[in-house]
């Protein structure tokens, strides 16, 4: 059983916990009445239905499983407020192809496309603990990319 951290920000474990409860009282009862309702159409040897609401139903319990691990190791982090870089806190850094914005949150918060990157991701590891003006490398698939940290609001 893994017992690694899981940080989140409070609004992260709201969204956590929020999941759950819909995943446990709305959507298990629907699946559970969707297997039933496919039982009654008979041989479910030749169901589809009913082989895909099993699927439906496995997939569904998967993830309930992992928030409630997720929920079990949750490390909430305040918003970072200090000189130094940790999770929580929002940087501006420079590199070759212009500024970028991104919050350093945990992993299961992560969502790049919001501008919200993994403190174990490579840029965000590589961000953990520097202070504005430092610069970094990151060793990205094509090469070394070169960041200088411009800010941390």
């Amino acid at each position: 059983m893994n017992t690694k951290p899981v940080y989140l920000t409070a609004e992260g474990l709201d969204k956590l916990k929020t999941e759950l409860n819909t995943l446990i009282t709305v959507e298990r009862p629907r699946v559970a009445a969707r297997i039933h309702e496919a039982k009654l159409d008979g041989d479910l040897s030749e169901n589809a239905e009913y082989e895909d609401a099993k699927q439906e139903q496995s997939f569904l319990e998967g993830r309930i499983a992992t928030l409630e691990l997720q929920l079990r190791n949750a490390a909430v982090i305040e918003k970072s407020n200090g000189d130094k870089v940790g999770i929580g806190s929002k940087v501006v850094i420079s590199g070759a192809d212009g500024e970028e914005t991104f919050t350093i949150v945990g992993s299961a918060e992560a969502a790049p496309r919001d501008g919200r990157i993994s403190n174990e991701s490579p840029v965000g590891s590589a961000l953990m603990g520097l202070k504005t003006g430092a610069r970094f490398t990151v060793q990205a698939p094509a090469g070394p990319i070169e960041y200088t940290l411009v800010r941390i609001a």
